[in-house]
C-alpha cells in the first residue's frame, strides 16, 4: 500500500510548519518550563484558530497525525495530546475546541493551565482535583498529582486512547525529525582537523541509521491513521519510539556535550523524546499488547 498526502492534507502541514516556524517555540518551550505560560497559551490559541484542536472529531486520524507531528516537530508546549485526541473522542458529547483539559495516567499533564482535569485509571475515566507537582524528565511538561472525584460516562475510551497513543507516536516522528534535521545541519558546519565533521563516514553512517528508522516509522504512522487498530497503533508507538531515541542519542554523539546543555535548543528536543517514550503507553506496553493481538489472531 503506498500512503501519500492529499494536497489538502499537505497544504494543511505547510500552514502548520509556517506558523510554527516564526513563532520562536523554543522561546515559548523555555517560558512554559519556568511557569511563564502566556507565549504558549497565545500560540495554542493560533493553532486553535487553525482547528487543530476540532480535527479529532471533525477531521481524520491521518490530520491529527500530521497536526501533531507538527508539534512535535516545534516543541510545542501543553496538554495537546490530552485536549485535542484522547478527550474529544472519550468524551464526544463534550466541546473541548475551546478549553484546555488534561488526563491522568497516572499524572495529570500541565494541570495548571487546564481547564478541566480527568484520570484514566483501570479504564474508567474520572473527574478529578489536582494535587501536589511532580518532576519531569521535561521540564516543559508540568505533571501533578491527581484526587478522583467521580466517575464520567463514556463509550468510547478504547479509540480515544488509541488515538492519544498514535498522536504521542506522531510527535516523536517530529521530534526524531527535528534532531536528525539540526544535526545533520551541525555536522556540515562543526570543523574538526580541517574538515566538517559530516564528511567523516563515521557520521554519515550513523546519520543514515537514523534517517532509515525515521523512514521505517512513518508508514507505520500513515497506516494506524488509515486504519487505528490496536495493533497497528502499537506499532507505529514502538517504532516511532525507537527511532527518535536513536536520532536523540546520535544528535547527542554529534553534538557532543554542548547538545545536553540548557541553553542548546537540542536539549529541548533530546528531553521531550525521553519523556513521550512512555507517554500514553509506555514500550514494554504497547509490545505486550501488540504480541497478544498477533497470538490471538492465530
Amino acid at each position: 500500500m503506498k500512503f501519500e498526502l492529499t494536497d489538502e492534507q499537505s497544504g494543511f502541514a505547510r500552514s502548520l510548519d509556517d506558523l510554527l516556524s516564526k513563532a520562536d517555540t523554543p522561546a515559548a518551550n523555555r517560558a512554559w518550563a519556568d511557569g511563564d505560560h502566556e507565549p504558549g497559551l497565545k500560540l495554542w490559541s493560533r493553532l486553535a484558530d487553525l482547528g487543530v484542536t476540532v480535527l479529532a472529531t471533525e477531521a481524520s486520524p491521518v490530520e491529527v497525525c500530521i497536526a501533531f507531528e507538527a508539534l512535535g516537530r516545534h516543541a510545542v508546549p501543553g496538554p495537546w495530546v490530552e485536549s485535542a485526541a484522547f478527550l474529544p473522542i472519550a468524551l464526544p458529547d463534550t466541546d473541548f475546541s475551546e478549553k484546555r483539559a488534561t488526563v491522568a495516567m497516572p499524572y495529570a499533564l500541565d494541570a495548571d493551565v487546564a481547564d478541566e482535569v480527568y484520570a484514566f485509571i483501570e479504564g474508567s475515566l474520572h473527574t478529578a482535583a489536582i494535587g501536589d507537582g511532580v518532576t519531569s524528565i521535561d521540564r516543559s511538561r508540568h505533571l501533578f498529582e491527581v484526587a478522583v472525584v467521580e466517575p464520567v460516562e463514556t463509550t468510547s475510551l478504547a479509540a480515544a486512547f488509541n488515538l492519544a497513543a498514535l498522536a504521542t507516536a506522531a510527535q516523536l516522528l517530529g521530534a526524531g525529525e527535528r534532531v536528525l534535521a539540526d544535526t545533520v545541519a551541525y555536522a556540515k558546519q562543526r570543523k574538526q582537523f580541517g574538515r566538517e565533521i559530516g564528511s567523516y563516514q563515521a557520521i554519515k553512517h550513523q546519520l543514515a541509521d537514523v534517517r532509515i528508522a525515521l523512514d521505517f516509522a512513518r508508514p507505520l504512522v500513515l497506516g494506524a491513521a488509515v486504519d487505528p487498530t490496536p495493533r497497528s497503533v502499537s506499532a507505529a508507538k514502538i517504532q516511532c519510539a525507537e527511532a527518535a531515541e536513536l536520532a536523540a542519542r546520535v544528535g547527542l554523539q554529534v553534538h557532543g556535550a554542548i547538545g545536553f546543555t540548557d541553553e542548546y535548543d537540542l536539549s529541548l528536543w533530546l528531553l521531550r523524546i525521553r519523556a513521550l517514550q512512555s507517554a500514553w503507553g509506555t514500550p514494554a506496553f504497547h509490545r505486550d499488547r501488540l504480541l497478544t493481538d498477533l497470538l490471538d489472531a492465530r
